[in-house]
């Protein structure tokens, strides 16, 4: 199948990708290009050349391209970008561009460039349109001077319009796509392609103005490509022929086939309709002959299906996986096989909602909620390499850059039609487990300074702290402080908040900002006061107005993470998670980390065995949003039990940044054995336990620049120093 391995053949020397400050400014030289028929119309696909003589190559040239949305770039017939671009939204109104190497790409007399762009133009939960369907080109080497102007030709692509069946929901950017191919030359990229091709406008708009906005560079890398594949099984019911894929992933479907002109072949997954919203599908329609096709909007699903008119013949079906460019770094196995089972679906699941941002889910939505990243973030650490620590540090950056004036930050964002803050999930990002995590497990803090104040600013500005020290309680846009019921959130606030004040007190001494400092640290002094003194009853915590006769086991989950239970109260705690079971999806790895940190590790695993299985579904390999397989089936939320599995069940978690010290503290429970590694950016660590009674032996890697602090047999601590070691531990 030709034309598959000519899309798929991404050459990873042509992609560079900025992975520094995304800050950074570029002096622009082109002009934005359109069609004038189509400025504004969603769903638009407008095809642009140019041929370019070159008397010789340069060692190097960088193109700096950016869209208004999507775009795919050919040289010299060679598929260079598959899918470049960023939805736009660094900030309201901004855009991003890439940075790609074209100069292997070209050669000494006529160079042909070639673009598809795909306009959205429709309002989404995870991109901000321009309103005008364009595209910037700016080359600039020595002796060379590539810049898009009115001498690029430009059509617009009519094979593409918009599939006629239901409408994307209201989240999705992206419709559904119809490909017609007797419309446009097929071969109107190629060199020898003799397709008319009348000239491109010019927008004359100034940079950094509106509708464009200003251009930031890509903080994250170009998508990875897997190439073309063979779905794993097929078959045939009536006119319709199941595809299965390895696995849910981001793929674009392709076919060969044989049959007369005009013949329409809908392509649909598994994941057509969710929880009753429509998700993106696509459509094929028949030239005469022997024909392939790649549908390049990506799907994602278990299962795709193609619909079949009974007069056209299949030759062969295939699909193309893309996906964000980390590595599957991280390695978890041991002797429950549920527990095995569990980290290859959250793997995946989080695999699945990685591309222009982390996504809530794949297919109903793709956004940006950070109550979910939040989850997310700490999960990543032991699944990849760090290349998925800058997806993370974008969004941090776009959330400050979205905060409104009066100092309100919300999600989800980059976004057109939705503005709501959910306050809880808000204190919970800039707090503890949000962002201090991030800079505290990467070891990044090239964005500390710059997210600093707007949090700040969201702390102290728009929360009120009342009469008695206490946080006043916010019911925002969407009063959310977990899924289900039983919720007392006023308590949850007070711990939320203590751990959001703590959070930036480390970052404020970081930044030289002591006076700040002091100050939260004053008021956490209050607020742990305040709660011993008035939220806890002798036998559980809970809010002097919470009237609920179930205890909320969340609160008491955040009363032993933050540290303001006592281990005198540990007993009267477990009498409580002994009886609720209030805490969902987004809640429960907090329920789990309390659990650990009171000495209960079998309270843990049982607790994951219990509820966990309820997001697991047979033959799907991903996992659900809520429990009793409910919501979307591939939310990467339900992945945090990965976070307790590493740092506390094997219990190997950073003591410095970035894991420069670390500690190996199992709390193995009922297991015999637990093997894993992960990356950090001192290189990989790796811990094997075998224990047997009250000795684990273990071997431990531990990486250049880098050291592990561990309690051996004998009672005596020791810190091992670069290398592989065998040892033995108490537990």
């Amino acid at each position: 199948m030709k034309r598959f391995f000519t899309i798929a053949a991404l050459t990873v020397l042509a992609l560079l990708t900025s992975v520094g400050s995304a800050a950074q400014e570029y002096s622009w030289k082109a002009k934005w290009i359109s069609k004038e028929q189509c400025l504004s119309e969603a769903n638009t696909w407008l095809a642009f050349r140019k041929d370019v003589t070159l008397d010789k190559v340069p060692e190097s040239l960088v193109a700096r391209i950016a869209a208004d949305s999507k775009y795919w770039l050919w040289i010299n017939d060679e598929l260079v970008v598959f899918e470049g671009g960023l939805k736009r939204g660094p900030a309201p109104g901004d855009g991003y561009y890439d940075e790609v190497e074209i100069a292997p790409y070209l050669k000494s007399g006529r160079n042909r460039i070639s673009i598809l762009l795909w306009y959205f133009g429709r309002a989404g939960f995870s991109h901000m349109s321009s309103g005008i369907a364009a595209m910037i080109f700016d080359a600039r080497g020595e002796g060379v001077e590539i810049l898009s102007d009115k001498s690029w030709g430009c059509e617009i692509h009519r094979g593409y319009s918009t599939a006629h069946c239901r409408v994307t929901n209201y989240r999705l950017s992206e419709n559904n796509v119809r490909f017609d191919a007797n419309v446009f030359p097929e071969d109107w990229y190629r060199s020898d392609s003799k397709a008319g091709f009348g000239p491109a406008i010019e927008i004359g708009v100034k940079h950094g103005m509106p509708p464009f906005g200003k251009l930031v560079r890509r903080p994250i890398p170009q998508w990875k490509d897997f190439g073309y594949r063979e779905y794993v099984s097929t078959r045939q019911s009536g006119d319709t022929l199941y595809c299965r894929l390895p696995y849910n992933c981001q793929f674009s479907p392709c076919l060969k086939v044989e049959g007369p002109a005009g013949r329409v072949i809908p392509m649909i997954t598994d994941h057509d309709i969710v929880t009753g919203e429509k998700c993106v599908s696509g459509e094929y329609v028949t030239r005469e002959g022997v024909q392939e096709y790649e549908h390049l909007p990506w799907m994602n699903g278990e299962v795709l299906m193609y619909i079949v008119p009974s007069d056209v013949k299949v030759l062969e079906v295939g699909f193309h996986e893309t996906g964000y460019a980390t590595g599957f770094a991280g390695t978890f196995s041991c002797d429950d096989p549920f527990l095995n089972d569990y980290w290859e679906k959250a793997v995946r699941t989080m695999y699945v909602n990685m591309r222009d941002n982390y996504f809530d889910c794949p297919d109903r939505e793709r956004a940006q909620w950070f109550g979910d990243i939040v989850n997310d973030l700490n999960t990543a650490f032991y699944c990849f390499d760090r290349t998925a620590d800058q997806l993370v540090i974008k969004g941090y950056r776009e959330l400050v850059a979205w905060q409104k004036p009066d100092g309100i930050v919300y999600h989800p964002i980059p976004c057109s039609n939705y503005f709501k803050e959910l306050p809880m999930q808000m204190v919970n990002v800039v707090g503890w487990y949000g962002v201090r995590n991030l800079w505290f497990y990467s070891g990044d803090d090239s964005f500390v300074a710059d997210v600093y104040d707007p949090l700040h600013k969201y702390l102290h500005e728009v929360w009120q702290i009342d009469s008695e020290g206490l946080p006043v309680y916010r019911y925002g846009d969407w009063d959310w402080p977990d899924e289900g019921v039983h919720r007392d959130g006023q308590a949850q606030l007070n711990f939320w908040y203590y751990l959001a004040l703590k959070s930036e007190a480390v970052f404020a001494r970081m930044l030289g900002r002591e006076e700040d400092a002091l100050e939260n640290e004053a008021m956490m002094k209050v607020i742990a006061d305040k709660v011993e003194a008035d939220f806890w009853n002798g036998k559980e915590y809970r809010s002097p107005n919470y009237d609920d006769p179930h205890t909320d086991d969340r609160v008491q989950a955040l009363a032993v993470i933050s540290g303001l239970a006592t281990p005198d109260k540990y007993p009267a705690i477990k009498a409580v998670f002994e009886q609720e079971y209030n805490a969902t999806t987004y809640m429960f790895p907090y329920v789990l980390d309390a659990l650990y940190t009171m000495g209960e590790p079998q309270m843990a695993i049982d607790r994951m065995k219990k509820m966990y299985p309820t997001v697991m579904k047979e033959g799907c390999t991903t996992l659900y949003e809520h429990w009793n397989h409910t919501g979307t089936c591939n939310h990467a939320w339900t992945s945090g039990g990965v976070i307790s599995m590493f740092r506390q069940l094997a219990g190997v978690d950073a003591t410095e940044p970035a894991y420069r010290r670390f500690r190996v503290a199992p709390q193995m429970a009922s297991l015999k054995q637990i093997s894993l590694s992960f990356e950090t950016v001192y290189g990989t660590i790796a811990v094997k336990l075998d224990r047997k009674g009250r000795k684990i032996a273990a071997v431990i890697t531990v990486p250049e620049g880098t050291e592990c602090d561990v309690t051996l047999y004998n009672g005596k601590n020791a810190t091992l120093a670069a290398g592989t070691h065998n040892v033995t531990l108490r537990y």
